[in-house]
């Protein structure tokens, strides 16, 4: 798959939208402050997209990020700005990561809390959400390293086999899916 040069698309000074556990806005926090630390909690996706053959799109975390660099992980996760919806949010950051797009799916949304070792934590509450591919993607070279394809049960071998090859959050949301969101997976891990 195609990576293309790129310019960082979510700075240090980035401001987050705080929340409480239920979802309600507490403030607002720049992206570095947010994850100094334990981190703090704070607003945020997760988005799984499927192509055709039912494969997952996954991305290398670039080698320039704070946080889990050159990770494997979902096929995006950002943050939304203040006064934009989930929606708007999502079809930003696919714009501007991967040159694609989708109608996603809301599944669910949950809280967590990951430390990567001195250098930070994520602490977030965050919308996850499944979807098809509506055209290939090309990677943004400062937000991802690399772009790959692979099917459910290859991935799950590879998350037991390797399990610090990938991001904290992917591997949480991941079993969360095949676990308690089974049907709504198979929609997309179906060939169509």
């Amino acid at each position: 798959m195609a990576v293309q040069k790129g310019h960082s698309v979510s700075p240090e000074s980035e401001l987050l939208i705080l929340v409480d556990t239920d979802d309600q806005e507490t403030g607002t926090l720049s992206k570095v402050e947010c994850h100094d630390g334990d981190g703090i909690l704070h607003r945020a996706f997760s988005v799984f997209l499927f192509n055709d053959q039912g494969e997952l799109l996954l991305q290398q975390r670039s080698a320039d990020k704070r946080l889990w660099p050159m990770y494997w992980t979902n096929t995006c996760c950002s943050h939304p700005c203040q006064g934009e919806s989930m929606q708007l949010a999502t079809e930003r950051r696919l714009q501007q990561e991967l040159d694609t797009g989708s109608t996603l799916e809301f599944i669910y949304k949950f809280a967590y809390q990951a430390r990567f070792g001195d250098l930070g934590s994520e602490h977030e509450l965050c919308s996850v959400y499944l979807g098809r591919l509506e055209r290939d993607a090309t990677a943004n070279d400062a937000e991802i390293a690399a772009l790959r394809y692979a099917d459910g049960k290859r991935l799950q071998a590879e998350i037991e086999s390797n399990p610090d090859d990938f991001t904290p959050w992917f591997k949480m949301e991941w079993q969360r899916l095949n676990e308690e969101f089974p049907d709504r997976l198979a929609k997309y891990t179906t060939p169509v």
